[in-house]
């Protein structure tokens, strides 16, 4: 877990994710999130992203780290709701000053509270593009 960060559980075994350190760091805010296969057990695929990161951040070894999903979703609480979309999702979050949502990057669809995952529900079953993180994190 990233040292420092507050820990609350909205979801209960969410699993780690990498993040930005701009993210982790409140350096910036999370804007952009992507889900990829899970590399390890407890990965549940979610990368994250800040607003200023960009290619030269990235590629430079330490600036994304491991960390629980729940404690990034304390930073970012429009995090909740994407914790069940599938494998491939890009995603946006977009912020006009009076209001947040989540957009699908490659459409530029605003995600519905339909699209979005409530915890206490059940995880939506997409298949083998839900990865399923067996250790808590």
């Amino acid at each position: 877990m990233a040292e420092g960060l507050p820990y609350v559980e909205f979801i209960a075994n969410a699993g780690a994710c990498l993040a930005s350190r701009n993210v982790l760091e409140r350096r910036a805010r999370a804007r952009w999130m992507v889900r990829e296969p899970s590399r390890a057990p407890a990965d549940n695929g979610w990368r994250i992203f800040s607003a200023i990161d960009d290619a030269q951040y990235l590629a430079t070894p330490g600036n994304l780290q491991i960390a629980a999903f729940n404690q990034v979703c304390a930073l970012e609480p429009a995090l909740i709701g994407i914790y069940d979309l599938p494998i491939g999702s890009d995603l946006q979050i977009v912020d006009d000053g009076t209001r947040v949502s989540v957009v699908d990057t490659r459409t530029g669809r605003e995600l519905t509270d339909d699209d979005l995952y409530v915890p206490g529900n059940p995880v939506r079953d997409w298949g083998a593009a839900t990865p399923r993180p067996s250790s808590r994190s």
